[in-house]
């Protein structure tokens, strides 16, 4: 986690001014992480930050970067970075909301929601310009990596909805499914938060969303870069990316984010 448009993040901390999706990969596949998660969005490489050269930024060719990757020790996932004008009042307010404060740092906070998720507050430096859909390789079939999932138990999945809408002040509603929920950010914003109640219960977990206008040639083009097809479900295809985390490519708009009309 990295220290380094307007939504509300309640009465303190002021708005949401922008967000990071990071890809958490374990330092002994980092490098392989990386050259896959810059194809697929179109980006390239910063250079190396922190003690050990475990951040990068993955820059788009133009307009603002919006998301980072990390070399941890083992394991993986993803986790949100949300960039403020004031972060110690946004950490106050998040633990006055239930989170815990994990580490805190010169200018940034690493911090735990009620299940368990770990989430960073960073200063915003003025990031407002969200990139463009990436084009498939036939210049068609877009996707945009655009959403955050966080898996939750079921007994920690009312708590934690009530976190994250009360934290971010976003537009909260009942997702296409029981089992989700959707926090829309303001327009601008480049990353949605997904809810998903798990059917277990097991530790909190994070993993990114693709939105897809075609999920199978997006499936395809991810697959000639070194992604695996794990299973298929109506609306989305879960992946194994060549560090072997997962993610997910979803068949909603990569425009507006939204499920097609005639999505159940």
């Amino acid at each position: 986690m990295d220290g380094g448009s307007e939504g509300r993040a309640g009465e303190a901390g002021g708005p949401i001014r922008w967000t990071y999706a990071f890809v958490d990969r374990p330092t002994a596949v980092f490098e392989r992480a990386c050259a896959f998660w810059t194809a697929v969005t179109a980006t390239r490489l910063s250079a190396p930050r922190g003690d050990q050269g475990e951040f990068v930024t993955l820059l788009p060719e133009s307009d603002d970067a919006w998301v980072k990757a990390q070399g941890v020790e083992s394991g993986g996932g993803a986790h949100l970075d949300l960039a403020v004008e004031d972060v110690p009042a946004l950490v106050d307010r998040a633990v006055r909301l239930g989170a815990e404060a994990v580490a805190p740092h010169d200018g940034w906070a690493v911090l735990r929601s009620p299940a368990g998720h770990l989430f960073c507050a960073v200063p915003w430096h003025g990031e407002a310009k969200r990139p463009p859909v990436v084009d498939g390789r036939d210049g068609r079939d877009g996707s945009r990596l655009d959403q955050v999932c966080l898996d939750v138990s079921p007994d920690a999945f009312a708590d934690e909805v009530t976190f994250w809408a009360a934290l971010t002040g976003w537009d909260s509603r009942p997702g296409s499914r029981p089992e989700f929920h959707v926090l829309r950010p303001p327009a601008g914003l480049p990353l949605r938060i997904l809810l998903q109640r798990l059917d277990t219960p097991r530790p909190a977990s994070a993993h990114l969303d693709f939105a897809c206008a075609d999920i199978d040639a997006t499936r395809a083009h991810h697959e000639s870069l070194g992604a695996t097809c794990v299973s298929h479900q109506p609306h989305w295809t879960v992946m194994r990316d060549p560090a072997g985390g997962t993610y997910c490519l979803t068949g909603r708009s990569p425009e507006t984010g939204g499920l097609p009309p005639t999505a159940g």
